[in-house]
């Protein structure tokens, strides 16, 4: 059996690609752990969930956060684009540099059939970069999984599932509730 050799990349060497077009926005992908990876197909459910979170963000936290849908953020050797960042007020939007850890209150991530990716690879990743508080929306048994407290292991030191008919709150801004029925939807809904 032959040996693969996988060729990392920096975010460096990734934005330049992109500033060269050999990446373009028509490519669906991002720089997970050093590697360029193909970004999963999204269904109908998982989009309304995320047409719904903006709109609720939006109106619930219009004067306390910046909304970001699907854009990246730094985080060392990775550029992922979170379905949902939660980012600290900046005049410029963020127009002059992207997003690091530091400037994120909340990463959501929606998941149907990336659950298992989104738990085994991007939890770590966000945990590693600093992200202090990760939501993953689990459409397979509609509820929200909580995750704060990172780890430089990789883990969070925290998680808490939020069902329908329960309230929670983002930790940077807790005086704030969401209702879990008005994230995930109030009856099942399939793909």
């Amino acid at each position: 059996m032959a040996s693969v050799t996988h060729h990392r990349f920096t975010v460096d060497e990734y934005e330049q690609m992109i500033e060269k077009g050999i990446l373009t926005e028509n490519d669906r992908i991002e720089l997970i752990c050093g590697e360029i990876v193909e970004k999963m197909v999204i269904g109908p459910l998982h989009s309304a969930v995320v047409n719904r979170l903006n709109r609720l963000l939006t109106i619930r936290l219009i004067d306390s956060a910046q909304i970001s849908i699907q854009n990246p953020i730094v985080l060392g050797d990775s550029q992922p684009e979170p379905d949902v960042s939660l980012l600290l007020p900046r005049d410029d939007y963020y127009a002059t540099s992207k997003p690091k850890a530091s400037d994120v209150l909340l990463v959501i991530e929606v998941a149907d059939t990336s659950l298992i990716y989104d738990r085994e690879v991007k939890l770590p990743m966000y945990a590693r970069g600093g992200i202090e508080e990760l939501w993953i929306i689990n459409l397979t048994e509609f509820k929200i999984e909580v995750y704060r407290q990172p780890l430089p292991s990789g883990a969070y030191a925290s998680r808490t599932d939020f069902a329908r008919g329960e309230s929670l709150s983002i930790a940077a801004l807790a005086d704030i509730a969401f209702e879990v029925d008005s994230i995930v939807g109030s009856e099942k809904q399939s793909n």
